[in-house]
């Protein structure tokens, strides 16, 4: 009677007719399985027609309601009391959140100012781009006030100078253009020539106007300084750089939110010529232009990246099943499942972050595994089975167990992420870990459907490693010293392994040769710049009095600002100091009238009388090189075609006229109260019901861990409720590393319980786990040994770890289970190989980017994968060789398999 029964039933006759649904679970599955393949394999057409439509109203779907949220503080929890306090500065002084800061970097202070004026006003024009523009330094209170700022030292020694030169002063003052400059010159060597005054007094001039005047013919113009000739000192770094903060309107739908406003500053600096070839130099910063240009790097080179890993992964798919018509239903299975996966974020969760993003790279890289063992598997069943359906059914039939398996434990090492309170890491466990629940459905339904229709050739050699023979010999033979080194290397590790360092400065996982962050790193050790400041918010005035003396007694703070701290100190000192300067040099700088522009005959004239007052110097003057060098640059500009007498103007005395108008108005300083600052630098320190902000920055190098851990425990020893930069980076970290713990504890947990309970044996459950944790364990090993740090990206690889090397031991010890002598010769050993180079495929274009931290992510993986597949494929045989075998498996599985003693 058995004979009349359907040919897709012959699987089923093999197996026990009285099943306890506890004991006999891979029984069910596998009847189960059985038959889904069975009905995909008869209704092909139609489960390859409904997974393509289903597929493109999911990705519709997906495109329309997936977006990518930029904004990197959500992706730890807001219920974080450093979260919470973060918010309540955020909402006390919003005024100083998601900044764009633009350094302008020149060739003088003059230019400096100039460029930041002038792009202040042109970014000022645009509110539907920006909600503030802020120059800082140059508002009019600083440019008033700014020399109260100085020591009573330094401002003595600026006024004497400024006194010194209170001739030339006047004389340019009253003539602010290259004949008024070539004229005053002219006047002091005559003053040389009568013996009235030296040579050596013009030096500094002389060689600063013979520079420009050079540079000028060369064509590459560079202005006169004459803040810095004025003075008589070379002008400071932080007086060569001005910095405009601006507070773009972000876009958090975009990949890039602040790239509309970024690309609006940059139009306005190359339209107001604030470019290189001008002296000038814009560049963009802050936690707007890192987030952006971060996720910029995330892209950049993915055309070509992705590419290779395309062609790569389509070569080894190639080598895994030996068929173009297979490696394209696995592909087409691996397209429908990352759509399906996307889909279900869209639905679960609405957007992606920077860690949740990761989830496609992991897909393709673990659910590609499915597709190769089911083809395999399929393959070697066909070389045994000449018949294609019943050959599907054996092939269905022998991964009904281990397929499921893999994937539910996969599903469950990324499913221990979601109780965590990392928002990043939760949602990606979610997605990542349905992902592999849909790709187990698809890889039963969908692939054997399109296999059904591609119809690839049989198979007429064995598809397993036969010349591995020897290998699997030696690992039988050898197995307790196999076993041995594996216990050495664990031990060896587990000495190592408190070495680990966790890195959890987010700066260092970005690319330091992006604009922004290469503009960081030049800004980070001034004190006045540096990202690393904590700010701590008080209910009152006489609390911050009370708390400052405290701050500064650490030992690991540097500097406490507060609104008091733009009071100068010394002020009756010092204003008298500028009132005795303001005196002389006033009426210099107004004169009662002023020359109209000369003519270009009048400046050719007294260009050629400065050129001949200094070539005829008497040799008793001490007239050397440097007043010659002089005479052949004028000479230069008289013999020019035509001569260049605008850029002269330009860069001789272009940025006088607002010299002098800063000078005059810094010279009527006047006394500075709490009351007289101005609203917009109180509004940064103050809020409307009076509660202030405390700014502590850090003393020693902030970028050091361990140094940015001691600063941020000293000041919280004094003011717990401290927040900022310092305090998130601590806190995150501790979160971060507290969910991985609980996430790999959970997942080993789980996955144990999984395995014990379809393998039930206990001996067979550690067979899984122990090559799995060894792997685990040489990874973190290497990462010691090779300096590559524990961060915020890469630390995802180890629970990952626990899904991708789970599923290839759960392979080899359920063949073992069923009779499987030779593991390395067998279509499984095939099937791990081939599957870890298509992962390692997808995780090295991780390794490739350009981004530190995914470049660090795709490293970490590797080198997980790598020990993985070692662990697998050399210490698990000679565990399993050295374990007492029990079948446990129904002979319907012996059968299936087609691999007992084989």
């Amino acid at each position: 009677m058995r004979n009349d029964l359907p040919k897709s039933f012959s699987v089923f006759l093999l197996l026990p007719q009285a099943v306890s649904p506890a004991k006999d679970l891979p029984t069910l599955l596998t009847r189960g399985i059985v038959a889904i393949v069975d009905f995909s394999r008869r209704r092909a057409i139609s489960v390859v027609v409904a997974s393509l439509a289903l597929a493109t109203l999911l990705a519709v779907y997906a495109a329309g309601h997936l977006s990518l949220n930029a904004d990197m503080s959500n992706i730890v929890s807001s219920d974080a009391p450093f979260r919470k306090l973060d918010k309540e500065m955020d909402r006390a002084f919003p005024q100083r959140t998601d900044r764009l800061v633009v350094v302008i970097d020149a060739l003088t202070a003059e230019q400096a100012d100039s460029a930041a004026r002038a792009l202040l006003q042109q970014l000022g024009q645009r509110p539907d781009l920006f909600k503030s523009v802020q120059d800082p330094i140059g508002s009019e209170f600083f440019k008033r006030e700014g020399l109260l700022f100085s020591s009573a030292k330094e401002l003595s020694q600026i006024m004497e100078q400024l006194i010194r030169a209170q001739p030339m002063i006047g004389e340019l003052a009253s003539d602010p253009s290259v004949r008024g400059l070539f004229h005053a010159l002219s006047l002091w060597l005559e003053g040389v020539a009568h013996g009235e005054t030296t040579l050596h007094d013009l030096e500094r001039p002389f060689t600063a106007i013979s520079d420009s005047i050079e540079s000028i013919l060369r064509g590459t113009p560079r202005p006169v300084s004459w803040q810095a000739l004025l003075t008589d000192r070379p002008p400071t770094p932080d007086e060569l750089r001005r910095i405009l903060l601006v507070q773009p309107i972000l876009d958090f739908g975009a990949l890039k939110p602040g790239a509309k406003a970024s690309a609006a500053v940059r139009e306005a600096a190359r339209s107001l010529g604030l470019t290189p070839d001008h002296g000038v130099r814009v560049r963009l910063t802050g936690e707007v232009a890192l987030s952006d240009e971060e996720f910029g790097s995330l892209t950049e080179g993915a055309g070509l990246i992705g590419s290779l890993s395309f062609s790569l992964l389509c070569l080894f798919l190639w080598l895994a099943v030996g068929s173009p018509r297979l490696v394209v239903a696995i592909l087409g299975t691996l397209v429908v499942g990352l759509i399906s996966t996307a889909a279900f974020a869209a639905a679960a969760i609405g957007s992606l972050n920077l860690i949740s993003v990761a989830f496609a790279v992991l897909f393709v890289g673990i659910a590609v595994d499915f597709g190769i063992q089911f083809a395999v598997r399929y393959r070697d069943c066909r070389h045994r089975t000449p018949d294609f359906a019943e050959a599907l059914r054996t092939a269905a039939g022998a991964m009904a167990t281990p397929l499921p398996l893999a994937a539910a434990t996969t599903a469950v090492g990324f499913y221990s992420f979601v109780p965590s309170s990392y928002a990043g890491l939760r949602e990606l466990g979610l997605i990542a870990g349905t992902g592999m629940l849909i790709a187990l459905g698809l890889n039963f339904t969908l692939l054997p459907a399109l296999i059904t229709l591609l119809r690839p050739p049989g198979e007429a050699e064995p598809v397993g490693f036969v010349g591995a023979a020897r290998v699997d010999r030696f690992l039988v033979e050898r197995r307790r010293a196999v076993a041995f080194l594996a216990a050495v290397l664990a031990l060896a590790g587990l000495a190592v392994l408190p070495r680990l360092r966790f890195d959890f400065d987010p700066l260092h996982l970005k690319n330091p040769r992006t604009e922004s962050m290469s503009t960081l790193l030049e800004l980070i050790t001034s004190p006045n710049a540096t990202p690393y400041t904590i700010d701590i918010l008080v209910p009152s005035a006489a609390a911050a009095a009370g708390l400052v003396p405290r701050l500064e007694a650490l030992p690991e703070v540097d500097r406490v600002l507060t609104l008091e701290s733009f009071v100068p100190e010394d002020q009756p000192e010092k204003l008298a100091t500028i009132a005795d300067a303001a005196f002389l040099l006033l009426p210099s700088l107004s004169p009662a009238a002023t020359a109209p522009a000369p003519a270009d005959a009048a400046v050719l004239a007294a260009t050629t009388e400065l050129g001949g007052k200094l070539r005829t110097l008497p040799p008793s003057s001490g007239g050397d090189q440097t007043t010659l060098r002089l005479a052949n640059a004028l000479d230069g500009v008289l013999h020019a075609t035509p001569p260049p007498l605008k850029t002269l103007q330009a860069a001789l005395v272009g940025d006088l006229p607002t010299l002098f108008a800063d000078l005059r108005l810094a010279l009527s300083a006047e006394p500075v109260t709490l009351e007289s600052l101005p609203k917009d630098l109180v509004r940064d320190w103050v809020t409307p019901d009076q509660r202030r902000r405390i700014e502590v920055s850090p003393k020693g190098d902030a970028r050091d861990n361990a140094t940015l851990e001691r600063f941020v425990d000293a000041v919280r020893s004094v003011a717990p409720n401290a927040s900022g930069s310092p305090v998130t980076i601590q806190e995150s970290a501790r979160i971060v590393v507290h969910a991985f713990i609980g996430a790999g504890i959970i997942a080993l947990i789980a996955i144990s319980l999984l395995l014990f309970a379809l393998l039930r044996r206990a001996l067979d459950t550690l067979l899984v786990l122990a090559p799995l944790l060894l792997a685990g364990l040489l990874t973190m090993v290497t990462s010691v040994v090779v300096g590559l740090p524990l961060n915020f990206a890469n630390i995802i690889g180890l629970p990952l770890l626990l899904g991708i090397g789970v599923a290839f031991d759960i392979y080899f010890v359920t063949n073992w289970r069923a009779g499987l002598d030779q593991p390395l010769q067998s279509s499984t050993a095939r099937a791990i190989l081939c599957s870890g180079l298509t992962t390692g495929t997808a995780f090295g274009a991780l390794a490739v980017s350009s981004h530190t931290g995914t470049s660090q992510m795709g490293i970490l993986l590797m080198l997980a994968l790598g020990f993985t597949l070692l662990c697998t494929l050399l210490i698990l045989p000679s565990l399993l060789a050295l374990a007492p075998r029990r079948n446990l498996l129904p002979q319907a599985d012996l059968v299936a398999r087609g691999e007992e003693g084989a």
